[in-house]
């Protein structure tokens, strides 16, 4: 075996309960931003496919853990709804959402499967969004909370815990670019949101020590490393400005509890900065992670701007650099998107050298793929491309673990095909596929050499 891992790798998934729990407004859930956005504006989905028809977890956990320990996994990260557990977003906790969590849990554990819960996946309740989201402060009490009934419900099994998965996308979606609700365009409203996602994350892991439960808790980001065009000045600036506003304005308050000055001086500058409450400081200080999911699935390849800014347009990231697209880059031509396995390296080693090395682990990393029927042989996918990407990525972990990195796993996107955002089932990422008439789940070969892997720690 060319690559072993050390004893005790994590092996396993990710995925998420508003992308495949169903039953949305079911058993007492209220309904999230994508809920609502869904009954408003259906064409804004892929085929019209909403949030009701996702992978039906909250129907078939029982065979899905079972499928899990099947596909090798020993840990395996999903989410809690906030909105099925609180639906009125504070106050009263919904038996039958306790109940069907506490069912899950307990299954995992049985099968021998570490539980990672994960607190958000941009399912913001609708009771909550509808006096201001994250642009209200009051709504990151509110999450803390949340976030506490959790540490007090589950947290005597459940030892790795996550405030947030992805915080930069709702920002990204939701107030710059126009992806998700509410489909806001306002750069100052952004970095408000992404702000008071941060103070709601530091005042759950203050909450979470304060209980003294003995386990982690973390935050999972999307880290994709910002790569210049060349080395002019011009481009490594951009590069740079790239990687402070989506990279370091999560990973220096998640990891350094503050934000980076050079973000600081140039929001400030374009009087674009949050309003800051005095004792911020400080509590971001205490947010400071013992556990860092990193999600990656792309680089990210910039270069200085070519033209002019409109002054008159809104003020965007933009501003300071533009997308480059590198000649003959390798590219998932399913998807669009370019497979940089180096990338996966290159983030564990910016860590190691500039953050102190903290623990952390592979949280996603995966290859979608449209219409997999066409790979089906005798009844299973032959998703050769899926292992072939999954092996490279992993190959450059281990180099990194073998130079120091503190890198303890490594989980898929996903465990089982599911309906994503705006896409539905565009693109399958699942282990499993889903047969969406009959429900019928079936083992993928990557699944099958997966559990392989996993058993023997290595390949």
């Amino acid at each position: 075996m060319t690559h072993s891992f050390p004893t005790g790798f994590w092996w396993g998934s990710a995925s998420s309960a508003p992308q495949t729990e169903g039953n949305t407004l079911g058993g007492g859930k209220s309904a999230t931003v994508w809920d609502h956005w869904f009954a408003e504006q259906p064409n804004r989905f892929h085929q019209n496919v909403g949030p009701q028809d996702t992978s039906t977890f909250y129907q078939h956990w029982r065979e899905d853990i079972a499928l899990l320990k099947r596909v090798g996994h020993n840990s395996f990260r999903t989410s809690i709804s906030w909105a099925r557990l609180i639906p009125e977003g504070r106050g009263a906790v919904n038996p039958e959402a306790v109940a069907f969590y506490n069912q899950v849990i307990d299954e995992m554990l049985a099968q021998g499967i570490t539980p990672f819960i994960n607190l958000f996946h941009f399912d913001m309740p609708m009771v909550m969004q509808q006096i201001g989201g994250w642009e209200n402060r009051e709504v990151a009490d509110a999450y803390a909370e949340y976030a506490e009934t959790c540490f007090r419900l589950f947290g005597d099994r459940v030892k790795h815990w996550f405030t947030f998965n992805e915080p930069v996308v709702p920002v990204e979606g939701g107030y710059l670019y126009d992806f998700h609700y509410p489909n806001v365009v306002d750069f100052k409203r952004a970095a408000t949101v992404a702000y008071h996602t941060m103070i709601a994350h530091a005042q759950a892991v203050q909450r979470y020590r304060q209980l003294d439960q003995g386990g982690d808790i973390g935050i999972i980001l999307n880290l994709t490393p910002s790569y210049p065009r060349s080395e002019n000045p011009a481009d490594v600036k951009a590069a740079n400005i790239a990687d402070l506003m989506f990279n370091r304005s999560f990973l220096d308050p998640a990891l350094l509890g503050k934000y980076p000055e050079e973000l600081v001086d140039l929001l400030k500058s374009h009087h674009q900065l949050p309003e800051c409450r005095s004792g911020d400081r400080e509590l971001l200080a205490q947010g400071v992670v013992s556990l860092l999911g990193i999600n990656y699935y792309q680089p990210r390849r910039i270069k200085c701007r070519d033209s002019l800014v409109n002054p008159d347009s809104p003020f965007m990231p933009e501003w300071f650099f533009e997308n480059y697209e590198m000649p003959g880059r390798k590219m998932n031509p399913h998807r669009g998107w370019e497979i940089y396995e180096k990338g996966i390296y290159d983030i564990l080693t910016n860590l190691r050298t500039e953050y102190g090395n903290p623990r952390c682990f592979i949280s996603e990393n995966g290859m979608g793929v449209e219409n997999e029927q066409r790979f089906i042989e005798n009844g299973q996918v032959q998703d050769d491309y899926r292992i072939e990407f999954v092996r490279e990525h992993l190959q450059w972990v281990h180099k990194a673990i073998q130079e120091g990195s503190q890198c303890l796993g490594y989980h898929m996107w996903t465990f089982i095909d599911n309906w994503s955002w705006c896409n539905a089932y565009k693109n399958r990422y699942g282990f499993i596929q889903l047969d969406l008439t009959t429900q019928t789940r079936s083992v993928k070969k990557s699944g099958e050499w997966f559990a392989q892997v996993s058993r023997a720690n290595g390949f």
